[in-house]
């Protein structure tokens, strides 16, 4: 991971700067916005793009998926994102490395795993001990997924190497298609992929990574202080969209979020959507106000170190800036 970091910094110092969020001819600022993968999981985000809350703030939001934390730490490193989603270990690792402009976070989206554990078996009675002598697919190196899955695994006394076989050498984008290959006996996967999985005779989803881990700060939106500081205004008003895709879902039913972002996953019905939101708010996936507490904070790190991922903490106030948000959602 320190080698992938070393490289991502060194794309940056050679990265030419993009103006800081140009106007389209429609008059809307537009913002490249990278995310780590494509999940109902951030279903916050595209309520926000599909009811048209950013343009109701004057911002066009152009999504890329980034397939992995450190992709998409890369593209914001070298401002060919202005805005990551990514877990926000990454902030940690560049902070780590005495980067100066490094990202913070700004705004924190989920507060639990967003994967569910898929069996090639059906385990009704499935229990996390259940695992040992088997192969899991969690993640990558470094990544909070696997770092999750690991401090998760190893309160039930299973390790790495011991107990269990996590499989580290695939792409976080490419584990469902090694699993469907005959790679490993489990594999995490995210809403909707994880149920369509199952409706097709695939597998057989028999756990939530996020119920059994508890709370831990997975998701949030990070960028670099000088954009930030150049673009208060754009920050701002990306926050008040997302406050607007909130209320929306605060009063909507599972199945009218559905509906609502069933044009960022064309080919999933609605049904299995609504599936979807379900089963992330029945884990309380979504942080209430995008804010991120520092007991949080601390015990991400304390995953990350479990993990032999982090040299040395970081304070939290060097990486996190909750005021943004707080003084929206005020």
């Amino acid at each position: 991971m320190k080698k992938i970091i070393v490289a991502i910094l060194a794309v940056a110092l050679f990265a030419l700067p993009l103006s800081a969020c140009k106007k389209d001819d429609n008059g809307l600022k537009k913002i490249e916005l990278n995310e780590v993968t494509h999940s109902v999981f951030y279903a916050p985000l595209y309520v926000a793009i599909e009811k048209d809350f950013f343009e109701e703030e004057g911002l066009e939001i152009k999504l890329t998926n980034g397939g992995g934390a450190d992709k998409v730490m890369t593209a914001v490193l070298s401002n060919s994102a202005q805005i990551g989603l990514m877990g926000p270990e990454s902030s940690l690792y560049v902070y780590n490395q005495g980067k100066t402009d490094y990202p913070v976070v700004f705004g924190q989206l989920t507060q639990k795993d967003g994967s569910f554990l898929v069996s090639r078996v059906d385990e009704p009675d499935f229990k996390w001990e259940d695992l040992a002598g088997k192969g899991v697919l969690a993640g990558r190196p470094g990544g909070v997924p696997l770092m999750t899955f690991e401090y998760l695994v190893n309160q039930h006394g299973l390790y790495d190497g011991e107990d269990i076989t996590l499989i580290t050498d695939v792409q976080f984008d490419l584990m469902t298609a090694a699993f469907e290959s005959g790679t490993g006996d489990y594999c995490t996967m995210f809403e909707p992929l994880a149920s369509e999985y199952e409706k097709a005779g695939k597998g057989y989803v028999v756990a939530s990574v996020g119920e059994g881990a508890g709370e831990v700060p997975y998701t949030s939106f990070v960028a670099k202080q000088s954009y930030i500081e150049k673009n208060l205004d754009t920050i701002n008003a990306f926050l008040r969209a997302l406050k607007k895709a909130y209320d929306f879902m605060n009063t909507a039913t599972d199945e009218d979020i559905a509906k609502a972002i069933v044009g960022q996953f064309p080919s999933t019905s609605v049904e299995s959507l609504t599936t979807s939101v379900t089963s992330y708010k029945a884990i309380d996936a979504w942080t209430d106000d995008l804010t991120m507490s520092e007991d949080s904070f601390d015990r991400l790190q304390d995953i990350m170190q479990n993990a032999g991922e982090l040299d040395k903490r970081v304070p939290f106030e060097k990486v996190v800036n909750n005021s943004y948000a707080e003084a929206i959602f005020k």
